[in-house]
Formats: C-alpha cells, structure tokens, sequence
C-alpha cells in the first residue's frame, strides 16, 4: 500500500497548523479584551469558514490563488509560482477552514486572563513582549492547546477546498480524504477502507489525547487550590 496519501496529510496539517497557531494566536492577543469599531465585523470573518460549505471556501480560494485569481496571477507573471494543484494549494485550504478553530480558543483563553498580574509587571518595567512572553502565554497555554490540537485534526480531515483549490494529483496532492474519495469513485473498497480507518484512529487518537491531558490538568488544579 502506498503511503504517500499519509506522510502528504500529516506534511500538510503540520505546516497549515503552525501558521493558524501564530496567526491564531496574534490576532486573538490583539484583539483581546479590545473594543474598537468593526471588531465584530473582523471576527466574523473569522469564523465564516466554520459555517460556509467547504466547497464555497474553495471557490473562493480559487478566486484569490487560481491561474487568473487576484493573488494567483500575480504570483504567476512576477514569479511564475503557481498555487492551484499543488501541495501548497492543500496548505492554504486547511489553514484557512482551521483557523476559527484556533482563533476561537486562543480568544477565550485570552479573555478568560485577569490583566492584573500583567499590569503589575508593566508597572516594574516589563515591555508588552515580556509580559506576553512569561505570564500571559503561559497562563493561556492550556486554551491554546485545545486550539492546536484541534486545529491539526481539523486539517488533516480537510477535503472540500483541498479538492476546489488543489485537485487530486496521485503522490503530488492526494491527501487522506482525497485518496478514500477516489478510491471509492474507482471501487476500490478494501484502499478506501484501509484509509477510513487510518485517518479516523488518527483523529480519535488526537482528541482523546487532547481529553486526558485536560482532565489531568484541571485535576492538579483543583488539587493546587486545595
């Protein structure tokens, strides 16, 4: 059995996952607890992947990054790289339908903060960084977690906007879900099955390890207040 479809998936939720967990986790920051005209606005859109179908989201994609798309020709003429149907088209795909997931944990575990132990290192000196650095994200680490966890799982399931924007190119773009899709269009049973059950024990996996570590977590904080 070829394994590409796996090492592809696992590549593309890895690299997808560490740009929403910095994107994630800046934006969340800077608007936490920050109330300005057209936040609301901001943060809807957002979160509009999570409701949008994930084919809308990939012919939106295709509108910015295809051959003839706003970002997408640009890129063509002044450095003739092109995006669509390639391994970065499934990158940008599974960024963009799992960043609400980690936006939405990284701003309530942001929110969630009491700004008095930040104030009171801002009043001996500590810049905004240091501050963020060694109280802020660590006090809010747990929340990001849950982000980032979820945020791989979400990407290594991602198919709808993969398909729109990246196609499916045997050992080129073929991630999990593209392979039991096609696999099953061919009648192929016995491939698409052995898929299902790989990228479900990867995600069941995921989750209930995200699970423990919160249920050990919240028992050595209940034991700490004690």
């Amino acid at each position: 059995m070829d394994l590409s479809p796996l090492l592809l998936s696992v590549k593309v939720a890895v690299i997808s996952t560490a740009i929403v967990f910095v994107l994630g986790v800046f934006l969340a920051h800077l608007f936490a607890k920050r109330q300005f005209f057209g936040k609301s606005i901001f943060e809807s859109l957002f979160l509009l992947p999570l409701v949008l179908p994930p084919t809308v989201v990939g012919f939106g994609l295709l509108i910015l990054f295809g051959k003839k798309g706003w970002i997408g020709s640009w890129l063509l003429e002044t450095f003739d790289i092109q995006i669509v149907f390639t391994w970065t088209a499934a990158v940008i795909a599974s960024v963009v339908v799992s960043f609400p997931l980690m936006y939405q944990s990284a701003a309530a575990a942001f929110d969630s903060l009491d700004n008095k132990l930040g104030d009171a290192a801002r009043t001996m000196g500590a810049s905004e960084w240091r501050v963020f650095r060694t109280i802020t994200f660590p006090l809010a680490w747990p929340g990001l977690l849950a982000g980032l966890v979820l945020s791989f799982a979400r990407g290594l399931g991602e198919f709808g906007a993969t398909l729109m924007l990246a196609g499916y190119i045997p050992g080129k773009t073929d991630t999990i879900p593209m392979a039991i899709y096609f696999a099953v269009e061919a009648g192929k049973m016995e491939k698409a099955t052995f898929w299902v059950v790989i990228i479900t024990a990867l995600g069941f996996s995921t989750i209930l390890w995200l699970n423990w570590w919160s249920k050990r977590n919240l028992r050595r904080f209940a034991s700490e207040k004690r």
